[in-house]
């Protein structure tokens, strides 16, 4: 079969960590960069679910997209500089075709002297006062405002930014000084002057560290930018990672790195321990703490690395590596600046807020289980290894020990991950059958099934989601809602990503050439409800809506350059169980709640004015009218500040398993707490507790629907 060497996944972002592993070469690989264009465009038009021509709308598309990526802000480039780039906007096409990169050398070349330029004119721009009294306006609608005639118009564009910048500074100072003097009145109030100074400073620093940082980038990166504004000419989710990047997706997928388990962060020129993992090595060695500074690492006895001034993915690149090797950390504590050596054996570290995990909470007289899932979580690496699917069951297994007669299923914010594992959860609340169908590219659809005749959880099931729920999370909840499985609750859709990626190395296709080339994550299939429908673009939409921050927002799969579009295909064979007597009046009960509830009107109407305030993308720059604008908003704000503040007055509490966890890990513990604290004045999680506690199954549950 063509596919046989993909493995499927659905995800809608990556939440990628600091903490990870950099294998990307330092200097620049001409040989490399035409290999990379030649492989992916390959790959692409063999295996890509859209068959896509290397045609002038094509060529158009990178052009447009990879200035667009280097310079968003329009920050960079002026129409001079366009009219030169355009001798290639209907020609990349062919260049491509040829593994030509002659319009990605001229890009980037031009960008770094612009780079350069750059930080001459906002050092000098910074170095004096703006005029606040003068009368005009900035547009930040990016998109539409056009690229700078000269490169005197261009110094103006950097001006408004700038000043823009330092007048939000300064209101935000001057704000902070009167709420302080409301309660001292000692306080002394700087003047205009001061506070102008201080917010120039600032703005200065904030540039200087952001060009720092910039100038860590390497060609790698901004060659992956190119290469981005390649791939997602064929749609949105297939995107080039680097070896680097490769790394931090494995990581999140898998949920686990092998390290010392500890968040670091660059901070000037120097790499700080943010967060130590709770379980990783650095935490059970208990020498190192937040804030601590790294200064030298040596592998084992060898001698130390200075990492002072290091870029911080190729720091992490010698503090990272494999499980039982020694690593020792020169560090500086931040107790008391002293220096010490800390020796750490690097293990094997789960990241714990990736996996499953549960509460328990009793409503009217019933216990009720809740299970948060982050993602669809595997290691594709090692499939024997912990994974959604395995976890979820486990779970299950443990809130039914505990008897509860409920279960509510958290999607909320989980953007997918393995289609593997959201078949195998589906199948944890059916008998038997279809969960999904996905398609290849000019082939019929193909019914993936859990033939497992075990259903773990057979009570009542609400499911939650919301506007950021993609992908695996939208094959789980239109299975359970198709199958009349359980009642979905949340945003008015679910963001309606229906397509399958599959990540392949591109040193598959190129095993001759000796470094890490990266990967192409891809999209090769569409995947489509039981009932044919496929949530592309319009996702899941709720049985009961609840409105959010996020009702009016543009934002989405329907919102995306290129998104495939909306179809169907035949229904898949299955029967919809027969699983409550009282469904339809469950969801009406909640619907007459949520639509005469004064906090749910409430955080309508906040999401109305957020949406108000997304569409306002012009500011003045006069101080006078910007401070009575931003007083005019501070004072429509102070309408909602309590919009959020609610309080069910229920308990949760930990499953008894994790009790015992909790005398070796406080860490643990006090997520715990925090979670449970969220979980009580979750006004959403309030009201699928009352639609939950309301179902009723029916006596003969194995009664079914055929269709």
């Amino acid at each position: 079969m063509k596919t046989k060497f993909i493995i499927p996944f659905l995800t809608i972002t990556l939440l990628f960590s600091n903490s990870v592993n950099s294998n990307t070469p330092t200097n620049n690989d001409p040989e490399k960069d035409r290999i990379i264009v030649y492989v992916l465009k390959n790959i692409l038009s063999r295996y890509h679910y859209v068959q896509k021509d290397l045609n002038d709308d094509f060529s158009e598309h990178v052009y447009n997209t990879f200035i667009d990526g280097l310079d968003p802000s329009k920050r960079y480039f002026t129409q001079a500089d366009l009219k030169e780039f355009s001798q290639y906007k209907y020609e990349i096409d062919n260049q491509l075709k040829e593994s030509n990169i002659d319009f990605y050398k001229l890009v980037y070349s031009r960008f770094l002297e612009k780079l350069t330029t750059a930080k001459k004119n906002y050092r000098s721009l910074l170095a004096q006062p703006f005029n606040y009294k003068k009368n005009e306006v900035i547009d930040i609608d990016y998109e539409k405002v056009p690229f700078a005639k000269n490169e005197t118009e261009l110094i103006d564009y950097w001006r408004k930014q700038l000043k823009l910048s330092v007048l939000s500074n300064i209101e935000d100072a001057e704000a902070q000084q009167n709420e302080k003097a409301k309660t001292d009145k000692n306080v002394k109030k700087k003047s205009f002057k001061e506070l102008e100074v201080e917010a120039r400073k600032k703005v200065l620093k904030n540039m200087d560290d952001l060009y720092m940082r910039i100038g860590e980038l390497e060609n790698s990166d901004w060659y992956s930018t190119f290469l981005n504004s390649i791939v997602s000419g064929f749609d949105p989710h297939t995107t080039y990672m680097s070896p680097r990047i490769k790394t931090r997706f494995d990581q999140e997928m898998s949920g686990k790195l092998e390290g010392i388990g500890a968040r670091l962060q660059k901070k000037g020129i120097y790499t700080h321990i943010v967060e130590l993992i709770s379980g990783g090595p650095a935490w059970k060695q208990g020498e190192l703490e937040a804030d601590d500074i790294i200064l030298e690492v040596a592998q084992g006895d060898e001698e130390p690395l200075d990492i002072v001034g290091m870029r911080l993915d190729d720091a992490i690149k010698f503090i990272k590596g494999k499980k039982g090797t020694e690593v020792r950390l020169t560090v500086k504590k931040k107790i008391d600046g002293s220096i010490k050596v800390v020796p750490i054996i690097r293990d094997v570290v789960e990241l714990e807020e990736t996996f499953v995990k549960s509460s328990i909470v009793e409503k009217n007289g019933k216990k009720y289980g809740i299970i948060n899932l982050p993602r669809f979580y595997i290691d594709f690496n090692d499939l024997s290894r912990r994974d959604a699917a395995k976890d979820m069951e486990q779970e299950i297994e443990r809130l039914k020990s505990e008897n509860v007669e409920g279960l509510i299923v958290d999607l909320r914010d989980n953007g997918g991950g393995s289609l593997k594992t959201a078949i195998e959860i589906g199948g944890l609340f059916i008998k038997k059958g279809p969960i999904v169908q996905v398609k290849y590219r000019d082939e019929e659809p193909l019914v993936k099934n859990d033939t497992d005749p075990k259903m773990q959880w057979d009570g009542p099931l609400v499911v939650m989601v919301n506007e950021f729920s993609a992908s695996a999370s939208e094959i789980f909840a239109a299975a359970m809602q198709d199958y009349k499985r359980g009642v979905i609750i949340g945003g008015k859709q679910t963001y309606g990503k229906g397509t399958v990626q599959n990540v392949l190395p591109i040193n598959r296709f190129y095993e001759q050439y000796p470094n890490d080339l990266g990967a192409l994550k891809m999209t090769i299939q569409k995947f489509y409800r039981i009932n044919g429908g496929s949530t592309q673009i319009e996702g899941v939409y709720s049985d009961i809506s609840l409105p959010s921050r996020y009702s009016y927002m543009d934002f989405g799969e329907r919102d995306l350059d290129g998104a495939l579009p909306w179809d169907k295909v035949k229904q898949a064979k299955y029967t919809t169980t027969n699983s409550y007597r009282n469904f339809a009046d469950v969801v009406y009960n909640s619907q007459q709640r949520v639509t005469n509830d004064e906090k749910f009107k409430e955080i309508n109407n906040y999401a109305k004015w957020l949406k108000k305030n997304q569409d306002e993308r012009v500011y003045s720059l006069n101080y006078d009218t910007f401070k009575k604008e931003s007083e005019t908003k501070t004072k429509e704000a102070e309408k909602f500040k309590d919009i959020f503040k609610y309080d069910s007055n229920l308990t949760f509490n930990s499953p008894k398993y994790e009790l015992d966890l909790f005398k070796k890990d406080t860490v643990l513990k006090e997520k715990r707490t925090v979670w449970h604290k969220n979980l009580q004045k979750d006004i959403y999680m309030n009201e699928a507790l009352n639609v939950l506690s309301e179902l009723k199954m029916n006596g003969d549950y194995n009664a079914i629907v055929k269709h």
